[in-house]
């Protein structure tokens, strides 16, 4: 994904979300999180997945290959829920689906970089086809395709 990165929301519909007919194909938006231990703990606390190789870095050092502790893959797939639902399209859009391929781990500490980009455009049914991504340092660790229903007017 290269150009512009939209980084807020800046449409005309309510909550400065975009409208279908305000979107384009090759819009993109993105969101930079640095990932805490308190991150994956509140995480494992409110999805309930407690398994500890995200939570005990003795178990996650023995019976992983990663030598400690990672985080949840669904908290860095959480942050394209974050782009989609507050930036682009925004407020008042609604997921249909998504399709992730986890392709390396993060940890605590790590700077995760998401991205979106408006691939296509189905008019007919007001969906936003997009492909998302997340990074830390460059390299991809989480990718897919995200459809979203935007607002119309």
């Amino acid at each position: 994904m290269s150009g512009d990165i939209i980084t807020e929301a800046a449409g005309s519909a309510p909550g400065n979300a975009y409208y279908f007919d305000e979107l384009k194909i090759g819009q993109k938006a993105g969101y930079t999180r640095e990932v805490t231990d308190a991150d994956i703990q509140i995480f494992a606390q409110v999805s309930g997945d407690n398994n500890p190789v995200h939570l005990d870095p003795e178990f996650a050092a023995a019976h992983t290959p990663f030598g400690g502790c990672i985080a949840h893959g669904i908290l860095s797939a959480s942050y394209i829920s974050t782009v989609v639902g507050t930036i682009l399209p925004g407020a008042g859009s609604i997921y249909v689906n998504q399709s992730l391929k986890f392709r390396a781990p993060v940890r605590a500490g790590d700077v995760v970089e998401t991205e979106v980009e408006i691939t296509d455009l189905i008019e007919k049914r007001g969906f936003v086809q997009l492909s998302t991504k997340c990074m830390v340092d460059g390299k991809v660790v989480l990718e897919g395709e995200a459809t979203m229903m935007a607002p119309k007017r």
